[in-house]
C-alpha cells in the first residue's frame, strides 16, 4: 500500500512540478499507478479467499462473473502434479484460429490437418474433415465470413471460440491448439449450443 501511495504522489506532485514538461509522462505515471493499484487488488483478493471468500463474492464485488475473478486472479493447480497450471494462452492463437477458419472456408483440408496433432491425425482425415465441412454447408449454404476469435487457456490447451457466418446459419469454430501451435480439437458448433 505504501508503494501505491508513493506512486499517486509522485503522479499528483509531477502536474505541479513539471508543468511545461512532456505531458505524456504523466500517462506513463498514471499507467504505473495502474499497475500498482492491480497489484493490491491481486493481493488482497487472495488475502481475501484465504478468509474464505468465495469467488463468487469477490467477482460480485469486481463486478464479474465469479469465472471472470477466478481467471484472473486464481492459481488453479494441476490435479496431475499440485503444481500451478499455466494459465497464460498462445500469444498467437488468435491469429492461428483465423488461418484455420480460412484455410476450412476456402477447402485447403490438407493445410488443415497438417497441424493436427498425433491424435487427431489418428480421429479426422481429410476427407472426414471435407465431408464434416460440406454437411455444414448442406445445412446452412456457403461461408461469408468470420468474427473475431475468443481466447482463453484451459489446462493444457488454449482454445479459441472464432463466430462463423454461413448464408443461413452462424456457428462457431471451437479450435484447441497445444502449446507447440498443434492443433489437439476442432469443433464446429451451432451458434446457440456453443
Amino acid at each position: 500500500m505504501r508503494e501505491l501511495q508513493g506512486r499517486v504522489d509522485a503522479l499528483l506532485a509531477s502536474r505541479v512540478l513539471t508543468p511545461d514538461g512532456d505531458p505524456t509522462r504523466l500517462i506513463v505515471s498514471a499507467l504505473d499507478v495502474r499497475s500498482a493499484a492491480e497489484d493490491v487488488v491481486r493481493v488482497v483478493v487472495l488475502e481475501a479467499r484465504q478468509a474464505g471468500a468465495t469467488w463468487q463474492a469477490i467477482g460480485d464485488v469486481l463486478g464479474v462473473s465469479r469465472q471472470a475473478a477466478f481467471q484472473r486472479y486464481g492459481k488453479p493447480l494441476d490435479p496431475r502434479t499440485g503444481e500451478p497450471m499455466n494459465t497464460v494462452p498462445l500469444p498467437d492463437a488468435a491469429d492461428l484460429a483465423v488461418a484455420t477458419v480460412e484455410d476450412l472456408a476456402a477447402g485447403r483440408w490438407s493445410q488443415v490437418t497438417a497441424r493436427f496433432d498425433a491424435t487427431m491425425l489418428d480421429g479426422l482425415s481429410e476427407d472426414s474433415l471435407a465431408a464434416a465441412w460440406a454437411q455444414i454447408v448442406g445445412l446452412s449454404g456457403a461461408f461469408e465470413s468470420h468474427g473475431a476469435p475468443e481466447v482463453a487457456r484451459a489446462g493444457d490447451v488454449t482454445v479459441t471460440d472464432t463466430p462463423l457466418y454461413l448464408e443461413a446459419g452462424d456457428y462457431t469454430a471451437r479450435i484447441s491448439y497445444r502449446d507447440d501451435r498443434s492443433i489437439a480439437g476442432l469443433f464446429i458448433l451451432p451458434r446457440e449450443t456453443s
